[in-house]
């Protein structure tokens, strides 16, 4: 007797063909950021995109009151604008190169001191006491009072004769010498410097307040248990936990401080600046305003533009790879 099997290769099923996937479709009303951002993209454009792209299109023309009047016709000169004012030699590069040097000195001291200061205002005022609400209102006038209004009192103050720091320091305290010029000489650059640390360790002190609101108060309890001192729990507690606060307020102080041009232009007046507080967005000012060769004034606020560039980009990048190293 013989059996015959059937031999079949396995049995194959074919799988169902997928269904198409449904089109997306865009809710509803996608349209309303959109719209909502439009306005703001506009205003920037107007207001700062196309007058700096009109400023480096005017650094490399001959601007001159000769061609203010068609200002369009004015000949392109190249980088003449530039080397103009980048050699050293000449009377428009001497003069940029001092007026450099000022704004330097100047924007260590008053980022330097204004970060002390608000550093110190912050942590005292970061424990609970009576008062405490009148002094954090108290410091923060310099800062909600206007720009202007502040400057032209200080202007005031710095009178030779009739000024109050005179008065208080001659009058009151009789202090042996002649009252002193505060506004001309060599004591124009420290008048300036007083009143830019007036005006902005108030922004240090409020973005220092609020970054110490967000250290847990448990951690300087542990630390005081174990026998840290008031200054160890500053230097290994709060520094580090205000590290990001203080990369952006640095920064932030830097580029206004290094810009300036309200503080000089309002103590000062508008022509008769002394040297020692020549300011480099006042000296471009002036440049620009008083000689009539805007195409030279142009190019020296280019130049600005790229050295805080690439300040800031230098800046970025150490303080990136100082938290990535962390």
């Amino acid at each position: 007797m013989s059996t015959t099997t059937d031999v079949r290769g396995p049995a194959t099923t074919t799988p169902p063909a997928a269904p198409p996937k449904p089109k997306r479709r865009r809710p509803k009303g996608w349209w309303l950021p959109f719209l909502l951002l439009l306005p703001a993209i506009l205003f920037e454009l107007l207001i700062h995109v196309v007058p700096m792209l009109t400023g480096i299109w005017i650094s490399f023309t001959q601007l001159t009151k000769f061609f203010i009047a068609n200002w369009g016709e004015a000949p392109f000169v190249g980088f003449k604008n530039y080397t103009v004012a980048l050699d050293f030699t000449s009377s428009i590069g001497s003069g940029l190169y001092k007026s450099f040097f000022v704004t330097v000195g100047f924007t260590i001291l008053v980022v330097g001191l204004s970060w002390v200061l608000g550093m110190a205002a912050a942590v005292a005022l970061q424990g609970r006491f009576r008062g405490r609400s009148f002094f954090r209102t108290l410091f923060l006038v310099p800062y909600a009072l206007p720009l202007y209004a502040g400057i032209i009192t200080w202007k005031f103050m710095f009178q030779k004769d009739t000024g109050a720091i005179n008065h208080f320091l001659f009058d009151n305290l009789h202090l042996p010498g002649d009252k002193p010029f505060w506004l001309i000489g060599g004591n124009a650059f420290w008048s300036i410097v007083i009143v830019a640390i007036w005006r902005l360790w108030p922004f240090a002190f409020l973005m220092l307040m609020a970054g110490l609101q967000s250290i847990p108060t448990d951690v300087y309890e542990a630390s005081a248990v174990d026998g840290a001192k008031p200054f160890r729990q500053w230097r290994a507690i709060t520094l580090p936990m205000l590290r990001p606060v203080n990369a952006v307020l640095l920064l932030v102080m830097f580029l206004w401080t290094f810009n300036d041009f309200n503080t000089p232009y309002v103590l000062f007046g508008s022509t008769a600046q002394p040297a020692a507080g020549d300011l480099i967005s006042f000296h471009i000012y002036n440049a620009s305003f008083l000689t009539w060769n805007f195409g030279s004034g142009a190019a020296m606020s280019v130049l600005l533009l790229l050295f805080l560039l690439i300040v800031t980009g230098i800046y970025l990048i150490f303080v990136n790879r100082r938290n990535r190293n962390a």
